[in-house]
C-alpha cells in the first residue's frame, strides 16, 4: 500500500498557479472555455501540439448515480444495526445459523427474542464497539464510492489518436488520500486504444467518447482491506478480524447458555465465532459478485492544455471534466462530478 497524496495532481495544480515571466500568448488565442481572454494570467501559453505522454489524475463520484445493484453491498453492514435489538440480534442470527439442524437448534431459535433481550442488557461486555465499528465501516465505504479516483496515462500520437490506460486507483477517506497501483495487487491495467484527441487554437483539449471497463468489485475489496479496515482496526487483516475483535464470543457463549439452559457455553462460543466468520465472508462475496457484470465508464473529456516552458508542446492539462455515462450490467446512468488533471511525463 502506498500512502501519499497524488504528487502529479499537486504538481499540476501548483504548476497552474506558479507565476511565469510576462510572456504574452500568441495573438488571437483564447481560453478554451470560450472567453476572449488569452491565457496571459501567468499560467503559460497556448501549445502548438498535444503530442506526448501525460500522467492523469481522474476523480469520480460514482455513488450519486450508481446504476443497477452495484451499490447494494452496503446492505450487509446495514443488517447488523437496523433492528431495535441489534447488534445482538445480528450476532445471534449468525450464531444460530452455525448450529446443526435439529431439536437443539430449534429450541435456541425459538428463544432468540428472549436471548437477544438478555444479551442486550449485557451489551457492553458482549460487543462494546460492534455498532460503532459497523457504522464506521458503512460510512467509509460510502466515502470510497463518493471520492473514487483513477491513476491514468494518456499517450497522444502525432496523428491525434491516443491510448488511455488506467494503472491504479486513488481513494479519499476522511483526511487520508491513498494510491494503489494495479500491478501491486494482481489487477491488470485497463488499456483503451484508438481514442481521438484534438487540440484547437485556443488550447482546448478534447478527448472523444471511449469506454473504460473497471473491475469495481476487486477495487472495493482492495479498499475494504487496505483503506477502511486499517483505519478502524489497525491490528485486523480482514472483516472477520474486525468482527471478532469487536465481539467477545466467550461471553456470548456463556450468556446464551445462561439464557436457554441447554447445551454448553463452549458450543455457543464456537457457533458465535463461526457465525462472525461466515458473516464477513458473505459481505466479501457480495463485493466480489459485482464483477460478475460489466462495470464501465463511457466517457469523453474537455480540458485546457498549457505550454509552461513555451516550447510549443503541452506540459499541463488543467480544469479537465469527464462527461458521459456510468454503466453496470448494461444499465447506464449519467456520470456525476468527474474531473481530471494531467502533466507531461
Amino acid at each position: 500500500m502506498t500512502n501519499r497524496s497524488l504528487p502529479l495532481l499537486l504538481a499540476a495544480c501548483l504548476g497552474g498557479l506558479a507565476a511565469c515571466a510576462a510572456d504574452a500568448p500568441p495573438a488571437g488565442t483564447t481560453d478554451p472555455g470560450g472567453s476572449n481572454t488569452p491565457p496571459g494570467d501567468g499560467s503559460g501559453s497556448v501549445p502548438l501540439t498535444a503530442e506526448g505522454k501525460y500522467q492523469l489524475a481522474s476523480t469520480y463520484d460514482i455513488a450519486t448515480n450508481m446504476p443497477g445493484t452495484a451499490g447494494a453491498v452496503i446492505n450487509g453492514f446495514i443488517s447488523a444495526t437496523d433492528d431495535p435489538d441489534d447488534p445482538t440480534r445480528y450476532i445471534l442470527d449468525q450464531l444460530i445459523n452455525q448450529l446443526p439442524s435439529g431439536t437443539f437448534k430449534n429450541i435456541v431459535q425459538g428463544s432468540e427474542s428472549f436471548v437477544a433481550g438478555y444479551l442486550n442488557d449485557r451489551l457492553l461486555s458482549v460487543a462494546p464497539e460492534f455498532v460503532t465499528r459497523i457504522l464506521d465501516i458503512g460510512d467509509k465505504f460510502g466515502q470510497v464510492a463518493k471520492h473514487f479516483g483513477t491513476i491514468d496515462t494518456l499517450e497522444i500520437a502525432a496523428n491525434g489518436t491516443a491510448i488511455h490506460t488506467v494503472t491504479g486507483v486513488h481513494f479519499k477517506v476522511d483526511t487520508e488520500e491513498l494510491d494503489f497501483l494495479f500491478k501491486d495487487y494482481g489487477i491488470a491495467d485497463v488499456k483503451v486504444t484508438g481514442v481521438a484527441v484534438t487540440l484547437d487554437a485556443t488550447g482546448k483539449l478534447t478527448i472523444a467518447d471511449h469506454k473504460v471497463p473497471l473491475p469495481y468489485g476487486a477495487l472495493l475489496h482492495l479498499a475494504v482491506d487496505n483503506v477502511i479496515i486499517p483505519m478502524i482496526d489497525p491490528v485486523a487483516v480482514d472483516l472477520s478480524d474486525v468482527f471478532h475483535d469487536a465481539v467477545d464470543c466467550t461471553n456470548v457463549g456463556q450468556y446464551v447458555y445462561d439464557a436457554v439452559g441447554i447445551g454448553s457455553p463452549s458450543t455457543y462460543e464456537a457457533a458465535c465465532n463461526a457465525g462472525l466468520s461466515f458473516a464477513a465472508s458473505a459481505i466479501y462475496q457480495q463485493i466480489d459478485h459485482i464483477d460478475g457484470a460489466a462495470f464501465e465508464f463511457g466517457i469523453n473529456g474537455t480540458a485546457k492544455a498549457i505550454d509552461k516552458n513555451h516550447d510549443g508542446k503541452a506540459d499541463v492539462i488543467q480544469t479537465g471534466k469527464w462527461g458521459g455515462t456510468l454503466s453496470y450490467a448494461g444499465t447506464p446512468a449519467p456520470l456525476a462530478n468527474a474531473t481530471f488533471t494531467g502533466t507531461r511525463l
